[in-house]
């Protein structure tokens, strides 16, 4: 009789990779990076550690998993010596655990955390590769996520996101209050992140004084666009002659 699995890649489980190194750069261990996260529950009845549930998390996020159940199968289906990698014991944590942790632990330190270890796992081009390291800015409305406490219950999450371009890895996000809030959030986002001769790249809606400011503060490149909402900036552009215009 088969049976239907929310897992959308269960072969992954038996074939894990290492975690460890990218271009001969030994970064820090996901494990020891996700230290830092506090643990939200109480000290009795812990089966399973924080680090060992937030690993698996990310981990089987990574290799496909889209729900609580997903996560859990991901984990149950794990070779001994893997689990163990993992900290675990023989029993895998439950969908109702591992449900409980990632709900209740404190979403923008673990973010913080993971992104800060993807970016670890990244580095600006080389001899080989050369050219300058792009970062871009993106707000996005999140597909199928909602809100689920507070006066905006049932909202749409609407994050912006910054990512470099060379490999696609997420370096930080941020929830926002709809586009409008994006701009608030610009600096802070970046805040984190080192920025020296990197090129940030944004829509129009970024086309702003202060974060022109802002990135030159930090040392870094930018690329914007320009629209209506800068009539000023638009009308000496368009007023330029032809040939000294950038080729689109």
């Amino acid at each position: 009789m088969s049976v239907f699995i929310s897992c959308p890649i269960p072969a992954a489980a038996g074939q894990p990779r290492s975690l460890d190194g990218v271009s001969g750069v030994v970064p820090p261990d996901l494990s020891v990076a996700l230290r830092a996260v506090r643990d939200p529950r109480a000290r009795r009845g812990r089966r399973h550690q924080v680090v060992a549930v937030l690993a698996v998390g990310v981990c089987a996020v990574l290799a496909g998993a889209q729900s609580y159940v997903a996560i859990a199968e991901w984990a149950r289906d794990l070779p001994w010596a893997v689990r163990a990698g993992f900290g675990l014991g023989r029993r895998s944590p439950s969908e109702s655990t591992i449900r409980r942790v990632l709900q209740s632990v404190d979403a923008d330190q673990l973010d913080r955390v993971v992104s800060d270890w993807l970016a670890s796992r990244t580095s600006p081009p080389s001899a080989g590769r050369p050219g300058r390291r792009v970062i871009a800015l993106d707000g996005k409305s999140v597909r199928g996520a909602r809100l689920g406490s507070g006066g905006d219950k049932g909202r749409a999450v609407h994050l912006l996101a910054a990512y470099d371009v060379r490999t696609g890895v997420v370096l930080g996000q941020a929830v926002v209050d709809g586009k409008t809030n994006e701009i608030s959030a610009f600096a802070p986002l970046l805040d984190r992140l080192e920025l020296s001769g990197v090129l940030v790249t944004a829509d129009a809606l970024h086309t702003q004084r202060g974060h022109a400011h802002y990135l030159a503060r930090r040392g870094a490149h930018y690329l914007l666009t320009v629209k209506a909402n800068q009539p000023s900036l638009l009308r000496q552009l368009k007023a330029l002659p032809r040939q000294a215009r950038p080729d689109r």
